[in-house]
């Protein structure tokens, strides 16, 4: 009977959000607490709700701290000079420009704001695809494999912070194993945006590019604003922090508190402007933090009821046990076309848990899990529930269907490259 009134918890928020009756951070504490009710919960429902907020508290505050970071970061045009750079070293080769575009997705993308991403880089790139008479998918395909490679996987770009929270893991331990699968699969998407740029090199007037050139070229003579120190600062701060973070050496929390605090004093040693700064990128940061304190409510009801485990085991009756032991790839094959049809909400808070607690049975831990679930963000990043994606349409001018018959083959050809080098990597992992 737990089963039953966990599914149709899960149901229940599912279609209300899908359908827009109610926003998620709504959807996701109401659904729990009838169905907890209805179940004969409600006077545990205190100590329920408060054990699931204890659980996902340091993933809100790291999440909290990563945004406005990042937005400090974007605030002082931090990748400013690698934009520059990168145009210049282009010279007007196609080739070369695509995958510029690509190398600025994906930093750019750090910053986990699908709609910032995608102004930043078309605001470099668009004018100069458009000289060179260059398709502008091209732009739209590497900047959504970007984006849903980078912001889906990082643990403060939002959906990968859904599933970290909602999964009860720490966040590093996540994290770190994950890197070495995000490097191979960055390569991949140069790899696409290098194939991309040779066919637009064939379609670019020869003689549109050596203006171009020489354009560029005598931008390059003029004399140049120099980095101010501060510029200086912040890059070292930046790959400091990268560096502290791939070796593991404090918690992603401890990080990015310290990093943001060293960051906002040396930017801004103005307390009016110090204020100013944190209000502006409050305004991006605390929504998803209260859907993480929400998605905190949600996994305590189901988890303390029993609920969670009485899906799994159903769930399991039906999964041949000759297939068990490739939970991980099931799981991340299942987030593909999820991720394309989907919300993050939907997906990370409604049907992660269920497959997380199926593949605990056959001795796989969540992390693996929460690392296949975020394999299926580049398809979200492609399909009709990505809100940023719209804004990205806007400023190419192509509309949906155009855009996904160019770019949707390499963007699954990118989560398939995705799924390979996390078990190449041992992300994740397969038991005979």
């Amino acid at each position: 009977m737990l089963a039953v009134f966990g599914f149709a918890t899960l149901a229940s928020f599912m279609v209300a959000v899908m359908r827009k009756w109610a926003t998620a951070f709504v959807a996701i504490i109401v659904a729990p607490v009838i169905f907890a009710i209805v179940a004969g919960f409600g006077p545990r429902l205190g100590d329920m709700t408060l054990s699931g907020l204890e659980t996902v508290a340091p993933t809100a505050v790291l999440l909290l701290f990563a945004v406005l970071y990042f937005g400090l970061m974007m605030d002082a045009k931090l990748f400013d000079p690698v934009s520059n750079l990168i145009l210049r070293l282009s010279k007007g080769d196609p080739v070369k420009i695509c995958m510029g575009t690509a190398i600025l997705a994906m930093l750019v993308a750090l910053d986990g704001d699908g709609t910032t991403s995608y102004m930043i880089v078309c605001s470099a790139f668009l004018p100069l695809y458009r000289r060179l008479n260059m398709n502008p998918l091209v732009i739209a395909t590497v900047a959504v494999m970007g984006l849903g490679l980078i912001s889906g996987s990082t643990p403060w770009g939002g959906a990968a912070t859904r599933g970290i929270s909602v999964l009860k893991l720490d966040a590093t331990e996540y994290f770190v194993h994950l890197i070495p699968s995000l490097v191979i699969t960055s390569v991949f998407i140069l790899a696409v945006a290098f194939i991309l740029g040779v066919r637009q090199r064939r379609r670019v007037d020869p003689a549109v590019v050596a203006e171009v050139a020489a354009e560029i070229q005598a931008r390059k003579g003029e004399k140049m604003a120099r980095p101010s120190w501060r510029m200086w600062f912040n890059a070292a701060l930046t790959l400091l922090l990268l560096v502290l973070l791939v070796t593991g050496v404090a918690d992603l929390v401890v990080l990015f508190i310290g990093a943001f605090v060293i960051a906002i004093v040396i930017n801004h040693p103005n307390l009016a402007e110090q204020g100013e700064v944190i209000k502006k990128h409050a305004a991006t940061a605390v929504p998803v933090v209260m859907l993480v304190l929400a998605a905190g409510v949600f996994t305590g009801i189901l988890s303390d009821s029993g609920m969670i485990k009485a899906m799994a085991d159903a769930f399991l009756s039906i999964v041949p046990d000759q297939i068990g032991g490739f939970f991980p790839i099931i799981t991340a094959i299942i987030a593909i076309p999820m991720g394309f049809f989907m919300s993050n909400d939907a997906f990370f808070f409604g049907v992660l848990p269920v497959l997380s607690e199926s593949a605990s049975q056959y001795g796989f831990h969540a992390n693996e899990i929460a690392r296949a679930g975020v394999v299926g963000q580049m398809t979200h990043m492609i399909g009709p529930a990505s809100a940023p994606l719209w804004v990205l349409l806007g400023l190419i001018k192509k509309d949906l269907g155009e855009f996904q018959r160019f770019g949707l083959l390499w963007v699954v050809a990118g989560c398939v490259v995705f799924i390979l080098a996390q078990l190449v990597t041992g992300a994740m992992t397969v038991r005979f």
